[in-house]
């Protein structure tokens, strides 16, 4: 691309900034423009249903850090509305069309609804933006009564963790027996369970919601297995849908996500767009070729970057994008951290566990392929383990592994690999020492990930030293 070139990011999230942070080390010096719905510059989200919530942080301590050169013009509070691909436009509120030499698609991902529950309701809340963390946090301050959430899976859990660490009741309503389910595995599944049962969380698993009730005092739940929960605030927590409406009809090809080829390139949507978070849908090469959506905070950031970069090579001299994806999260001080792609595997078996404690690491096999490893407290061992799945995930030209290993599950790794608790700081790995926000982003140091650049807290808009933040219809067009 050239220099007096436009790029537009739809999405001003993590993918998004990172893409356009990346644009700028490669040496693009035209115009960024970085449409928003939301009113506010990236933060960081995984924080919204812990610190956010128990009171740790505030709103002003989850901003990220964005690059003295992103040099970018924010519109902030201005949803993307619909795309032209043939004329190279992004419409806007109000008929406004921003014109675009290269799109990066990032707007990532909504709350899914739950059929029949009361949205309306000013005690019934979802969990996705800053804005939201902070009307679940003042109805709880607000209320006296007990706290529901519906929603078995990571941020159900810990969000109920958060509440019950404030020393609310707290209940949590799932249509599966256990919580987290299989994406950590029945071992850590089981202990994550008990863990929120002897802390006094109310459970209510393996059930449906039969009807609500809304009542003066709060919202009656009304399960299948004939218990009522009178609830004073409701969280739904029950997964999440990719923000894609905007591209209807623009003839990109919508499957659960922008479906895009290995190289972030979007399917039907020519050269010059590409798309990069949770909202995009890709072949991983490494894991055998089949798209799949990645909803963890640091394949946004790899993939932000991956996708600037293509966009910039051209689909002819792009690369594959081929990460180990890595996810990380903590409920009652317990670090559950994830590697690779455990919903590939068909089967599980235990990698490492400790005789004394509840440490332990999960393998997911498929076909005999270590394809994905969850850990409970076992940051060293995870290390350890984790060059494994690079080893026996190699990337081939179709995704499909040309010679797939014995049908065996991998080498049993005895106790003794899972280093003492706690470990001493001169022991530890760098990761383990990291601060929290950062261990997020960073959960398992393995090569080859992409390293993410650590920059100063300043925007500079255009030839200025301050962010230029437009949250109205209008901007300059082109």
């Amino acid at each position: 691309m050239k220099n007096e070139e436009r790029v537009v990011i739809a999405g001003g999230g993590l993918a998004g900034l990172r893409a356009g942070e990346r644009l700028r080390e490669l040496g693009f010096r035209g115009e960024i423009v970085i449409v928003s719905a939301e009113r506010h510059l990236p933060y960081h989200r995984p924080a919204l249903s812990k610190e956010a919530i128990n009171g740790e942080l505030i709103a002003s301590d989850l901003r990220l850090t964005i690059s003295r050169e992103l040099n970018a013009v924010w519109r902030l509070g201005t949803a993307a509305t619909h795309l032209e691909p043939d004329r190279h436009v992004v419409g806007l509120p109000g008929g406004e069309e921003l014109k675009y030499d290269g799109l990066i698609i990032a707007t990532g991902v909504e709350p899914r609804h739950l059929v029949g529950a009361p949205r309306q309701d000013p005690r019934v809340h979802v969990l996705r933006t800053v804005d939201d963390a902070i009307a679940i946090k003042q109805a709880i301050n607000s209320t006296q009564g007990l706290i529901v959430v519906i929603g078995g899976g990571l941020i159900g859990c810990e969000m109920a963790a958060s509440v019950k660490m404030m020393g609310r009741d707290v209940a949590i309503v799932s249509r599966s027996s256990t919580l987290l389910g299989s994406a950590v595995g029945k071992n850590i599944a089981d202990t994550v369970t008990e863990a929120h049962r002897v802390r006094g969380v109310r459970m209510a698993m393996g059930v449906k919601i039969r009807h609500w009730v809304r009542q003066a005092g709060g919202v009656a739940i009304h399960l299948s297995d004939g218990q009522v929960f009178f609830a004073a605030v409701v969280v739904i927590a029950v997964g999440a849908s990719p923000s894609v409406a905007w591209l209807r009809g623009s003839g990109l090809v919508l499957e659960d996500g922008v479906l895009c080829d290995p190289m972030c390139h979007v399917v039907g949507g020519g050269s010059d767009i590409v798309a990069a978070g949770d909202v995009a849908r890709w072949p991983n090469l490494r894991f055998g070729g089949q798209p799949r959506r990645v909803e963890h905070w640091l394949n946004a950031v790899e993939m932000g970057r991956a996708a600037a970069e293509n966009l910039l090579a051209g689909r002819e001299k792009s690369r594959p994008f081929t990460p180990v994806p890595r996810f990380w999260t903590e409920q009652y001080g317990m670090r559950i951290q994830g590697s690779g792609l455990p919903a590939m595997g068909k089967d599980t078996t235990t990698l490492a566990g400790s005789q004394k404690d509840h440490r332990t690491i999960t393998g997911f096999i498929n076909d005999g392929r270590l394809v994905g490893m969850v850990g409970l407290d076992a940051p060293t061992a995870m290390i350890k383990l984790s060059t494994e799945l690079w080893r026996q995930n190699r990337v081939t030209a179709s995704g499909v592994q040309q010679s797939p290993p014995q049908r065996r599950a991998p080498q049993h790794v005895t106790p003794q690999h899972l280093a003492p608790s706690p470990e001493p700081a001169e022991r530890m790995p760098a990761e383990a020492r990291l601060p929290r926000q950062q261990q997020e982003s960073q959960p398992l140091p393995v090569p080859p990930a992409s390293a993410t650049p650590s920059y100063a807290p300043v925007v500079r808009s255009r030839g200025q030293t301050r962010a230029l933040v437009r949250t109205g219809p209008r901007a300059r067009p082109r």
